[in-house]
């Protein structure tokens, strides 16, 4: 993996943990010559995973849509930062951007990046690798909802591998390189029998 698009918060969150978190996948990142693709801002965890990666070294590019940039929440010191119109070409610009996907504890927009690229994922417009960084059991409640979509006949059983969860950065990446992709059965194979 040359490059891995990260989704976060913009706010630093309630624990230390989070902020920890994300000064290690910023560093780590750029220890291992990983380029970071991320929403542009210079505020919140995303804003911290930054700052991390360029102090060690790393690339950093930030795709951020025009009316965040006028707010002035654009990070300055990036070794790239592309300007979109919209939030659906930015999230569009990241993907292309990145080898693999990675959420730390965010919000609904990190929620939102999360689970369209999941979605994307299933309907294999992309076969690339997904993590979510447990980040003091920060993704226990949705993995758990996930879990129990599956279990109520909502998602296929064979979706639950289009992600790894993984308390440990090192585990995770690791985890992301040896992934391969699984064609799961899904109702739109059914038009063609």
């Amino acid at each position: 993996m040359k490059s891995i698009c990260l989704f976060c918060g913009s706010n630093k969150g309630a624990k230390p943990e989070y902020v920890a978190a994300a000064e290690r996948f910023g560093r780590t990142l750029a220890e291992q010559g990983i380029a970071l693709v991320y929403g542009g801002g210079n505020v919140g965890l995303m804003g911290v995973a930054a700052d991390a990666a360029l102090a060690a070294g790393g690339r950093v590019i930030g795709v951020i849509p025009e009316f965040l940039q006028a707010k002035e929440v654009g990070h300055k010191g990036l070794s790239e930062l592309h300007v979109t119109q919209t939030m659906h070409q930015r999230k569009a610009l990241m993907a292309e951007l990145s080898d693999g996907f990675i959420a730390l504890p965010g919000g609904f927009g990190t929620f939102d990046e999360l689970f369209e690229i999941l979605t994307w994922a299933q309907l294999s417009v992309h076969s690339k690798p997904v993590g979510l960084l447990d980040s003091a059991g920060f993704y226990q409640p949705l993995y758990a909802m996930i879990k129990h979509a599956v279990a109520e006949g909502f998602v296929p059983t064979g979706n639950l591998n289009l992600f790894s969860v993984d308390a440990d950065l090192d585990a995770l990446l690791d985890s992301m390189r040896r992934y391969q992709p699984q064609p799961v059965p899904k109702w739109l194979d059914l038009a063609d029998t």
